[in-house]
């Protein structure tokens, strides 16, 4: 990179590489201190020079750290610049204080959450996620919001339910009677085999919670409350990855319909039975056209993320390879084949993906509770009862419905009646009942007006200690007072240098040239062959890639859903736009791709049919930025009529790209990094070519676990770079000789002293 922007700028920042470790606050120490080194009128302190160098003193080209005599210098330099940007006064910029209050605003967010709670969620969720419940539930309806005489009923009723179970009522029978569940009436409250993460915490809770068997207390959420059984559990059965043949048939389907899928899937499985290739009866047979291309592989799925048949059959399969006998789901028939089986994985690679999921699924709300209650610990909380009673008689029926105006109520000194302070500062009901009015929206039926405007009042209050620890995070944390230190440093450094450096070395041509000619020694390219290399597990595959790179734009083995039209329609119904949504997605991904769009007709309808599918799927791409010269246009009409009679009336997509490396990712889509395609110049060093002919010409090595084919077309002898070959590397060296100037002519308007004898106690 020749122009390091925000190189000190992000949150882990620290002088010269990410934080190590919290630092405390920079200190520019009193005369009462002794100074380590002071640079002009300022004076800093051996803690704050220590500090950074425990950080920073491995950061250097070598592997060996810095002693505290070399860091110095750098510890200098860096000081020297950012006294330099204060005293042009960029500290004070607009510009600077916006920028500095963003990179408040998202460090202040790792500051204001108990980590330990969330640690201790995480943990939980882990450990749960080694076993697997089955469940069931009844659901005794109340608003989550309603009021305390409603849900007292509710609860009594549930209470009461529960008394009846516990005297050997049947769970299933009573689910199906009772429960508010729109399902029971199907699966009898029966929520089957779940994980962490797949239900609600408070249901996960106590489903875990419970002993096979066993009936829980009335447990609370948002619907309701609930009665849970807890039927079985059984350990954790992994993540697995299958392919399968899938032959579509839906309830709709005539009796004819329904025997001709099953004919086929018997047919298919009684091919696979005799020896048949997998990938073949995939291509023949499979009606899933989004999994046919890649062999029928599906995404990795665990427990409850896939319809039970398939899940089911999925997982009695033992051996890689196997494969099912047909599987019939609401999608039709299926052949399952396990392609890889995965335990669950150690806490160290989940915590991650694990922390993020705690904190947004409903173990969010566990942590705002804990949150609220830690601010009013934290902080001097002072309500006022009297003054919220009066506050609270505005609420009215028209709360719940999202058309609550306070100013249409009988009107009252808002501004001057205080509901709460904190440490001191007071908070009017004026703005509450503004920010009420401003947020408000409509609640389910059921809801009672004063237990909302309660919840919005306690809302308010906690968003008001939290926006208090977030003004007040400087003095609460000397952590965060020290990283805020060293990014508002960044800033300015990044500034300073962008005006003196970066800019300069960029916009300079003339000294780019200067410097070039002037240090040419530094710019020799050694003898390079200009090579194409592919390297791939066996000749075939090599000669099968060579086949596709003949010809530009490559053609991927990759395609997208095709879009099946009626009789004689050509527009875009909704399920082709989410379709084709699929499409833009995947080229908005790939920038190197072009879509070749072929349309196609039946004999029965007019010859502009085909054309008419393909110019609204084209203005579709076009009006999502998808350029015309990324799409190649087929009108293939009548001609080459499908076996099956739907697909004459369709438009297909197939993926061609500029890039060899897309070709490379295709192949490498089963194995990663089984096949690698490389072009540009190499030297003899390069380990593709050690064992190669340094000659033009094409040559095969085979190796041991694969094989590389080389084409080398010419070989270069050693020379010099020329200007333009060397721009690069010019600017980066010209940046750090127009650095070192700067530099010189800082260190004479700001003399440096060091305090030898402080130095000398940090080398001990």
């Amino acid at each position: 990179m020749l122009k390091p922007f925000l190189f000190y700028c992000l949150i882990s920042i620290s002088i010269f590489t990410a934080c190590k470790r919290p630092a405390p606050p920079q200190t520019i120490v009193s005369a009462e201190i002794p100074a380590l080194v002071e640079i002009g009128n300022e004076k800093f302190s051996p803690a704050d020079f220590q500090d950074s160098y425990a950080k920073n003193k491995s950061v250097s080209d070598s592997s060996e750290s810095l002693t505290p005599v070399e860091y110095l210098n750098l510890y200098t330099d860096l000081k020297i610049k950012v006294l330099q940007a204060k005293q042009e006064g960029k500290d004070t910029t607009s510009d600077f204080k916006e920028e500095m209050s963003s990179y408040r605003d998202q460090l202040a967010k790792n500051f204001m959450v108990d980590k330990a709670l969330v640690e201790k969620l995480t943990f939980e969720a882990y450990n749960r996620l080694k076993q697997e419940v089955k469940a069931s539930h009844i659901l005794i309806a109340v608003a989550e919001n309603a009021s305390p005489a409603d849900t007292l009923e509710a609860y009594h009723a549930a209470i009461a339910l529960r008394g009846r179970l516990e005297e050997g009522s049947d769970f299933g029978d009573m689910a199906t009677r009772f429960s508010k569940d729109p399902t029971a009436s199907v699966n009898k409250g029966n929520l089957g085999y779940f994980t962490v993460f797949q239900t609600i915490y408070p249901i996960e809770n106590a489903a875990y919670s419970l002993p096979i068997g066993k009936i829980s207390q009335p447990v609370r959420t948002k619907t309701g409350y609930h009665i849970i059984k807890v039927t079985d559990k059984r350990q954790n059965r992994g993540m697995i990855r299958i392919a399968h043949v899938m032959i579509q048939v839906d309830s709709t389907a005539t009796p004819v319909q329904k025997e001709l899928a099953k004919s086929k899937i018997d047919e298919a499985y009684t091919k696979l039975q005799k020896g048949e290739d997998w990938d073949k009866i995939v291509e023949s047979y499979s009606n899933d056209s989004q999994s046919r291309k890649n062999h029928g592989l599906l995404p990795m799925f665990g427990t409850g993320q896939m319809v039970p048949e398939i899940e089911d059959a999925s997982y009695s399969l033992t051996r890689t390879g196997s494969y099912s006998k047909p599987v019939l789901t609401l999608y039709g028939w299926h052949i399952v084949k396990l392609v890889e089986k995965r335990n669950l994985e150690p806490y160290v690679s989940m915590a991650t993906s694990l922390k993020q999921k705690v904190v947004t699924d409903s173990r969010a709300k566990i942590l705002e509770q804990a949150n609220a209650q830690r601010l009013r610990k934290k902080f001097r909380l002072q309500e006022f009862p009297e003054s919220l009673k009066v506050t609270a008689t505005l609420a009215d029926s028209s709360l719940l419905k999202g058309k609550w105006d306070y100013m249409k109520a009988v009107s009252a000194d808002w501004p001057n009646i205080v509901l709460f302070s904190i440490e001191g500062k007071s908070y009017d009901a004026s703005a509450f009942l503004q920010d009420i009015k401003r947020q408000q929206k409509p609640f389910p039926k059921g809801s009672s007006p004063s237990v909302v405007f309660q919840r919005y009042y306690n809302d308010y209050v906690t968003n008001k200690l939290n926006e208090y620890e977030k003004e007040h995070l400087e003095e609460s944390s000397p952590e965060f007072n020290s990283l805020i230190s060293e990014i508002r440093e960044g800033v300015l450094l990044s500034q300073v240098m962008e005006e003196n450096v970066w800019q300069k070395s960029l916009s300079d041509s003339t000294g780019q040239v200067r410097f070039y000619e002037k240090n040419k020694e530094r710019y020799q390219l050694p003898e390079r062959a200009r090579a194409n290399v592919i390297t791939a597990p066996d000749t075939q595959t090599i000669n099968s890639i060579r086949k596709t790179l003949l010809q530009s734009p490559y053609k991927l083995e990759s395609k997208a859903s095709e879009l099946l039209y009626a009789e004689g329609i050509s527009e875009i119904n909704k399920l082709q736009a989410d379709d084709l949504f699929e499409l833009y997605a995947i080229m908005q991904k790939n920038s190197n791709y072009i879509v070749e769009v072929a349309g196609y007709r039946s004999a029965s309808e007019p010859e502009s049919t085909s054309a008419s599918r393909i110019k609204n799927v084209i203005k579709y791409l076009n009006d999502k930025n998808i350029s015309i010269v990324r799409i190649i246009e087929k009108d293939y009409g009548s001609f080459r009529q499908a076996t099956e009679p739907e697909r004459n009336r369709r438009v297909s997509f197939q993926f061609y790209s500029t890039s060899a490396k897309d070709v490379q990712n295709i192949y490498n889509s089963q194995s990663p990094e089984a096949v690698m395609i490389q072009e540009g110049y190499f030297t003899k060093e390069n380990p593709l070519l050690t064992k190669a002919k340094w000659e033009t010409g094409e040559q095969t090595l085979l190796g041991s676990r694969n094989a590389t084919w080389i084409k080398i077309e010419k070989i270069e002898t050693a020379r010099l770079k020329t200007f333009a070959e060397a721009r690069g590397t010019v600017i980066n060296e010209y940046q750090k000789e127009l650095e070192k100037q700067w530099l010189s002519k800082l260190y004479q308007k700001f003399p440096v002293k060091v305090n030898d004898q402080e130095l000398e106690k940090i080398k001990r």
